[in-house]
């Protein structure tokens, strides 16, 4: 799979022909269904599962920004996360299709998971597109060519809001003496993931989280809403029933939002984009009660509603702008992979050795053990793509992994852009990204093969990532 370099262009050609439009700042949207066949393999947890019905679509969104001088799209896509291959092989065929620079456009996933796969095999040299990878491809393409054709005369503006109540770190101090065995035999680990809500056992939580929900949106000159691009740092919020399709609050939270915004039915259609911000280490689970039955999708639409309505309140200090100057920057991080020892490889064949023949691994032991072994079939460095916007005063920043809190909130205290907002899952999916702190309390967050990069990944990739934010300043 041919990758995409770095494309330093920010003028937009259409088969050779330079289009301009100096004078209008345009805005467009559009969204394509890629709700997968009931059967197909749902993810999210150890065992997947074939899902047995559709309580909602899946939906890539789509949202491309024109003030005549530089074109960028963003596309945020229903699945719990994407190959880095699906977002090269998507953004070249953009790029060969419409004359938008595959570099000016972001790829990322929201995280359900409640979603069939579009990672594939994440330790593979060679990774081939499946057939549900090729079709995302076909409907990201798709998309963002539509949301060109809905180019409009357009007005832009940003807001903040705040909605803390469903926020909580999941990784927990526990007492002494009360942590369980690790699927690697070991009971070191300091900090429990998800440990029992309520339990008399739990300390303190091992890490902030970030409230904050920021958003883009745009209008049309007569005032009609046009589309909106939001951030939270939420994991997500599951309670589907059964073996059931669905998008999670990211979806509910567009239906919520073109009820409160009146946008219903409009033509072209209105689209309120949700992007996953640094929840890698945030769920929905207040952990210091025990939890309360819910019916199916009911805390789902909780939180959608509180998500929207703060939101909707944000909306209405938006100072709109006529035109805002925009940026992009694409650029590579070479970075270590991590790697089994040959202890750790020994006891994972040992472990996968007590099956019983053609049994798949089944507890986490022997998932991991199988994990384990896959990844010698990794390099030992490898190229990680980072990416940066500029939209008037607010940055935008990347990562192809799930970040931590922490991460997120540094980014947003150093950048020179106020509001900065950083989009997880973006350009592939390469496990979890700790803090180097965190790292040392161990947890499932930082197992080896669930986290995958160097354990200094998080610093190198936040200086990289802030260099290119402040350089729009200087452009």
């Amino acid at each position: 799979m041919k990758r995409i370099g770095v494309i330093a262009a920010s003028i937009t050609m259409f088969f050779g022909v330079f289009v301009s439009s100096a004078d209008t700042f345009r805005a467009g949207v559009a969204k394509g269904n890629i709700t997968p066949n009931l059967g197909a393999m749902i993810i999210g947890g150890f065992r997947p599962y074939p899902a047995t019905h559709v309580h909602d679509d899946l939906w890539v969104k789509c949202l491309v920004l024109d003030n005549g001088q530089t074109r960028m799209a963003f596309v945020v896509c229903d699945v719990l996360g994407i190959s880095r291959a699906v977002s090269d092989e998507a953004r070249q065929r953009v790029q060969q299709e419409s004359g938008m620079p595959g570099a000016n456009i972001l790829v990322s996933a929201v995280h359900t998971h409640s979603a069939a796969s579009a990672i594939g095999n994440r330790f593979s040299l060679k990774p081939e597109l499946d057939d549900y990878q090729e079709f995302m491809v076909c409907r990201i393409v798709d998309t963002v060519r539509c949301a060109i054709n809905n180019l409009e005369p357009a007005r832009i503006g940003w807001a903040t809001a705040s909605v803390p109540q469903h926020v909580f770190c999941r990784r927990w101090f526990m007492k002494p003496g009360t942590m369980t065995m690790n699927p690697f035999g070991s009971t070191n680990d300091l900090v429990k993931m998800n440990p029992p809500p309520g339990s008399p056992n739990l300390e303190r939580p091992a890490g902030p989280t970030d409230p904050q929900v920021c958003l883009i949106a745009v209008k049309s000159l007569e005032g009609r809403p046009i589309g909106l691009l939001a951030n939270y740092s939420l994991h997500y919020v599951g309670g589907v029933r059964g073996a059931d399709i669905s998008a999670d609050y990211f979806g509910m939270f567009d239906d919520r939002m073109r009820q409160l915004l009146d946008a219903d039915h409009r033509t072209p259609q209105f689209v309120a984009m949700m992007s996953n911000g640094t929840s890698g280490n945030i769920n929905n689970i207040d952990f210091t009660k025990k939890p309360e039955k819910r019916e199916p999708y009911a805390r789902m639409r909780e939180v959608a509603d509180d998500v929207a309505q703060a939101v909707h309140v944000a909306y209405q200090t938006i100072q709109w702008h006529d035109s805002v100057p925009l940026g992009v920057s694409f650029e590579e991080i070479n970075l270590q992979l991590r790697h089994p020892s040959s202890e750790q490889l020994e006891r994972a064949r040992g472990v996968l050795a007590k099956l019983p023949p053609n049994a798949k691994p089944s507890s986490l032991e022997e998932i991991y053990a199988d994990r384990i072994l896959m990844m010698p079939a990794s390099p030992q460095r490898e190229s990680f793509p980072l990416q940066t916007f500029r939209i008037g005063e607010v940055g935008i920043a990347t990562f192809p992994v799930e970040v931590f809190s922490e991460i997120g909130l540094e980014l947003k205290a150093r950048s020179p852009f106020k509001p900065t907002f950083v989009v997880s899952l973006a350009h592939g999916y390469f496990g979890y990204l700790p803090t180097v702190e965190q790292h040392k309390l161990g947890g499932y967050e930082t197992w080896l093969s669930t986290s995958r990069l160097e354990t200094e990944a998080a610093p190198k990739m936040i200086e990289q990532l802030l260099g290119m934010l402040t350089r729009f300043k200087s452009e």
